[in-house]
């Protein structure tokens, strides 16, 4: 019953917030349209639908505004207006009960909450879908107090995420059959993915963990702060990190005042989101404005402050190497190198001519390059091309829609800071260098510092092994040879018999002729 309960709320509020005109008018049944229309008399849609649609997934509860949240990163599949929209969907979710945190903490610490801080403050600083965060102190054990975040995970979340999730495949399998756009949007495979990324954050641990590897590849890059995670007070529940210190990064005009150089920080946004991607293959995947803020301290001034790593990317050396040429392919104009690059990697059909993939990802990124950034919507430009995608028959690759996600944060962020930031020019210096490394006697021996340890435990039994393989070598040989003689003995024989019974059969054919001439004679 309850989940009856649940849908017939969820139908309820699409129907409020005319969310069936974001769908029906591509229904191709009509007395699906007339139904909608009947039950849904006297409601307001004055706000634009974009808006509406926000709205919605506000009032339908954390997983709902989640799902808005990953949603808006499938531009490929969403009108731009709405994308736009959904990507306002952070951090406005209402806090949930002290109490119930405080509770949380004391069964995952199993102890109260005032033997495991030394101060806590019950009044949350964010609260998002997912959990929601306290400010504390912490003695450790050395008996030095330190400033803390504890990050609590909100309760019950697992059931209540099953069961939408649950009414999500329904409504989706709903919309792939009923709508004449169903199959191209995939709704399935848009549920399948966010299911994928709520269970990954369900697991603070793993947070903890992505935020330590950040931490690790960042070292002495000198561009961003990522907390230390105190792993003796990470549980899956509860995870407990270094307090940071800064401004959001939203504050551009405090930031500006407090001495900050703004255009200095668009292009280190632009240097650390393509270390990240290019060098690591690591790299944060929710950086929007309330995960980011701005150290103003004397020995780290200027810095960015990353937080909140629930959503991180990963690419392999393959995907890195791919997107490396097909950005610096772009950069140099090369549209046909980058036609030719999404033949051979099998995105689109092996038949695809060249000629005519180049003349339509020219038509797309030619007019966007020499202009300022604020001149240039780097989403458009993703829109466009993803409209060619669909006439070349372009298959979306699921390892880089996080990346899709993450580069249009950087282009938010830089139109933010620096409206005359050139994304291309900024970029193009570091993938040439990063080419260049792959490919270069730095990159070479590299390889060959790593495989050290193997080939000096191989050097000392090449002896062994030479003499080993010459010995099978050998026995092989000479077992080859047995082998042949052998057959050669058969064969032999076998011509040997076959000449005796020829030289017989030839015998008696002449004593028969014999007989039969001299017979009478007899």
């Amino acid at each position: 019953m309850s989940r009856i309960g649940r849908g017939a709320f969820i139908v309820f509020i699409v129907l409020r917030y005319g969310l069936d005109e974001l769908v029906l008018s591509s229904f191709q049944k009509p007395w699906i349209r007339l139904l909608a229309r009947v039950l849904s008399i006297g409601r307001d849609l004055r706000s634009p639908r974009a808006v509406r649609l926000r709205e919605a997934l506000e009032r339908l509860g954390p997983i709902f505004v989640k799902f808005g949240q990953v949603l808006s990163t499938r531009r490929d599949l969403l009108p731009l207006d709405i994308a736009e929209e959904l990507a306002k969907l952070q951090d406005r979710v209402p806090p949930f009960s002290s109490d119930i945190a405080v509770a949380t903490i004391e069964r995952a610490f199993r102890k109260p909450v005032d033997e495991v801080f030394e101060s806590f403050e019950r009044k949350p600083v964010a609260s998002a879908s997912i959990a929601q965060v306290h400010f504390a102190t912490l003695r450790n054990k050395t008996g030095h107090v330190r400033e803390v975040a504890v990050k609590v995970l909100r309760p019950g979340m697992l059931p209540v995420i099953q069961k939408d999730l649950s009414l999500m495949r329904m409504m989706a399998s709903w919309v792939e059959n009923l709508s004449a756009d169903g199959k191209r949007l995939k709704p399935r495979e848009v549920v399948a993915e966010f299911d994928k990324y709520l269970n990954d954050e369900l697991d603070l641990v793993r947070e903890a963990a992505n935020a330590a590897q950040l931490r690790r590849n960042m070292q002495g890059l000198e561009l961003v702060l990522i907390p230390e995670m105190i792993w003796d007070f990470c549980q899956p529940e509860v995870i407990v990190m270094e307090r940071m210190h800064g401004l959001p990064i939203s504050h551009v005009d405090r930031l500006r005042e407090a001495g900050v150089d703004i255009p200095k920080l668009a292009r280190d946004g632009v240097t650390l989101f393509f270390t990240q991607v290019f060098r690591d293959g690591f790299f944060h995947a929710d950086m929007h404005p309330g995960n980011i803020q701005v150290s103003l301290a004397p020995e780290t001034f200027g810095r960015y402050i990353s937080l909140d790593f629930g959503i991180v990317g990963t690419l392999t050396e393959y995907d890195k190497e791919y997107l490396a040429q097909n950005f610096t392919a772009f950069f140099r104009r090369d549209y046909k190198r980058v036609a030719e690059l999404h033949i051979e990697s099998g995105w689109v059909p092996a038949d695809t001519r060249v000629d005519e993939l180049e003349s339509a990802i020219r038509a797309v990124c030619e007019p966007y390059f020499d202009r300022p950034l604020k001149e240039i919507s780097l989403g458009m430009v993703l829109m466009r091309l993803f409209q060619t995608s669909r006439r070349f028959q372009v298959e979306i690759q699921p390892q880089l829609v996080l990346l899709q996600k993450t580069l249009l944060n950087i282009e938010g962020l830089g139109r933010q800071l620096d409206p005359e930031l050139d994304l291309w020019s900024t970029a193009k210096p570091f993938l040439e260098k990063w080419m260049l490394d792959q490919i270069g006697p730095k990159k070479l021996l590299e390889q060959l510092k790593d495989q050290a340890p193997l080939y000096a435990k191989l050097l000392p039994q090449l002896p062994r092994l030479l003499h080993d393989y010459l010995k099978q070598s050998n026995t092989k040989e000479n077992r080859d040879i047995a082998l042949l003689l052998q057959e050669q003995r058969k064969t032999n024989a076998l011509l040997q018999a076959l000449v005796y019974m020829s030289v017989g059969f030839v015998a008696v054919l002449v004593l028969f002729q014999l007989w039969d001439h001299f017979g009478w004679m007899l």
